[in-house]
């Protein structure tokens, strides 16, 4: 995916959320005027991650990130690499130690976009990120082993999550796999 194809990504995006609409805008015109924005050596660029369901919607899967000491869901930086649709799916498999056959991507489409400061680390300042995000469902029957990025990862109740993690971005994620869980077939 070249930065040409996240540009037109983010031009069909489409939200109820007001804040998220200002991300979009706000991507969108950063991602215009920076070739290098996939590169983590700038301080604001892109990042890919994944908001990862079970098949019936009620649970998704959070990692506790052992760098940051907080939950959130897979994903990290694109290293230079334009296709985030795939840096979206390699951080899943990394991270969730599960092999790519068992993530099933509900759409091209992006999920979600969030932009947000970053904590500092010993090994990073902190600095920005336009999160891009995409919709993957996982079978939660499955063990999942996860890796050293975490210290645990858990399957969470819809109902739950914001106990893991409370922000506006991981809020509004939920109400949006609320609002798919209600159009499923009963």
């Amino acid at each position: 995916m070249h930065r040409q194809q996240l540009l037109s990504l983010l031009a069909l995006h489409r939200t109820p959320f007001i804040e998220e609409a200002a991300f979009v805008r706000r991507a969108y015109d950063f991602v215009s005027r920076h070739p290098d924005c996939f590169q983590r050596d700038i301080p604001t660029h892109v990042t890919g991650s994944t908001w990862v369901v079970n098949p019936g919607r009620d649970r998704v899967l959070l990692m506790h990130h052992r760098k940051l000491n907080q939950w959130f869901q897979p994903g990290g930086h694109a290293d230079g690499d334009h296709d985030i649709l795939q840096v979206a799916l390699k951080e899943a498999h990394e991270e969730t130690g599960l092999g790519y056959e068992h993530l099933r991507l509900m759409t091209d489409d992006v999920f979600d976009v969030d932009i947000h400061i970053t904590e500092p680390t010993a090994e990073d300042a902190s600095h920005e990120h336009i999160d891009i995000r995409f919709l993957v469902e996982i079978d939660d029957r499955l063990p999942v082993p996860g890796n050293e990025e975490s210290h645990q990862v858990i399957w969470v109740p819809l109902t739950a999550v914001s106990r893991y993690n409370n922000s506006r971005s991981t809020w509004r994620m939920v109400e949006k796999t609320r609002r798919m869980r209600s159009a499923l077939p009963r």
